[in-house]
């Protein structure tokens, strides 16, 4: 076999990967390492595909393992059990690419610097993002490696939908909204093209909720505003991120009750949304199967903020015409696009309720006048086509 292409996702807390045919594109195995510096929680690694069995009959990891670490691990893994496979280029998840980085390149130590300063703006991101790729320039800095930014998709947004009402200068030197999971969006974007055509082209809702959430408003397949803005904390509540907060209140935190910068951030990134409301846990999983009155309030809330924000994108692309829910939890709640779909019959949204409990891919009511649909995304999918591309258009030369 010819060369391979590795495709990874770094999470919060895991680390998804794709190995494909390098010139074609066929997938041979796909799965992850989840628990990635979660205390007490060992990491724990699964595969399928054709090419997995080998994979999966890896001892464990190391319990205290880190994004680098699995990355090695993986690396080394994929040399040992599968010697025939020649890795030939590896395409990286990286969420923020600010202003700078419009579309995929492939990373050098100088460009993996400039990232670098970007990992402020999304701290859960960004450091992981970057840390495979920094062990691989220095242990094979030949091997491509391309990174593709989840910030990209956006860059076609009105300057109005990118501005904050804030001092010019602000804006000048980068403050601006980027938004996120955009290689998401555009995995569903080429999805809704291949489905629906035409249609596909109007007024389109993507709603990608998982532990991290947002929702993106576009016409013509490109965004045209999203949840999201300067940094991956803003928009929607999310499974321990608050979202949108008055910055009122923040002040008074800090001003009134002398909560530092550190406490602040612990508070929005890893206390708040459904954990922070619940007090159970940032899964809803875990949510729907407590019935406390705190577990129903946080799964409430969810749907309301959710709902919300629909309607405000709603007023930018002038209606609705596709809602698309996505991601771990659009693509596995059923009672939670219930939720959220009860609150947007004035956009002309009704759901097919034996439709949504069995997971079709189209849940909208026959008579409704908005399509509601669950798809799967695959943005490991989006990373190996960008990557593919750059390699055979030698692209993939520093």
């Amino acid at each position: 076999m010819s060369g391979v292409l590795l495709a990874l996702n770094a999470g919060s807390s895991s680390l998804k990967f794709a190995l494909y045919e390098a010139a074609t594109l066929a997938p041979l195995c796909r799965g992850g390492v989840a628990g990635l510096g979660e205390t007490g929680q060992p990491a724990h690694f699964s595969a399928h595909g054709p090419e997995a069995g080998k994979l999966s009959a890896l001892a464990s990891l190391a319990p205290d393992i880190d994004h680098e670490g699995a990355a090695r691990w993986l690396i080394d893994a994929i040399a040992a059990r599968q010697p025939e496979l020649e890795l030939a280029v590896v395409g990286h998840r990286v969420v923020h690419g600010g202003a700078e980085f419009d579309r995929p390149v492939r990373v050098t130590p100088d460009i993996l610097q400039r990232l670098s300063a970007y990992a402020p703006l999304a701290p859960s991101h960004q450091p992981h993002n970057l840390a495979p790729i920094r062990s691989l320039l220095a242990s094979r800095p030949d091997l491509p490696q391309i990174a593709c930014f989840d910030t990209a998709f956006h860059r076609t947004q009105p300057r109005l939908a990118q501005l904050f009402p804030l001092p010019r200068a602000f804006a000048e030197r980068g403050v601006l909204r980027y938004g996120f999971h955009g290689l998401s969006y555009q995995f569903i974007a080429e999805e809704l093209r291949l489905l629906r055509g035409e249609r596909a082209q109007g007024r389109v809702i993507v709603a990608h909720l998982g532990h991290g959430a947002s929702l993106c408003a576009m016409r013509g397949l490109t965004s045209v505003a999203t949840t999201m803005g300067f940094t991956a904390l803003d928009g929607l509540m999310m499974g321990s991120r608050s979202g949108a907060i008055d910055p009122g209140l923040l002040l008074h935190l800090i001003l009134e009750e002398g909560m530092t910068a550190k406490a602040l951030h612990e508070l929005l990134y890893n206390e708040s949304g459904l954990l922070g409301v619940s007090g159970v846990s940032d899964d809803l999983r875990a949510l729907e199967a407590d019935a406390s009155p705190a577990a129903e309030e946080a799964m409430a809330l969810f749907a309301y903020r959710a709902a919300r924000e629909i309607g405000s994108l709603a007023s930018a692309v002038g209606g609705l015409d596709i809602l698309v829910f996505t991601a771990g939890i659009g693509e596995n709640s059923p009672a939670m696009r219930a939720r959220i779909c009860a609150f947007l019959g004035h956009l002309g949204v009704a759901i097919d309720a034996e439709a949504n409990r069995r997971g079709a891919a189209s849940i909208g009511a026959a008579e409704a006048a908005a399509e509601v649909l669950v798809l799967a995304t695959n943005e490991e999918a989006v990373i190996a086509e960008a990557a593919q591309r750059l390699w055979r258009e030698g692209a993939g030369e520093p």
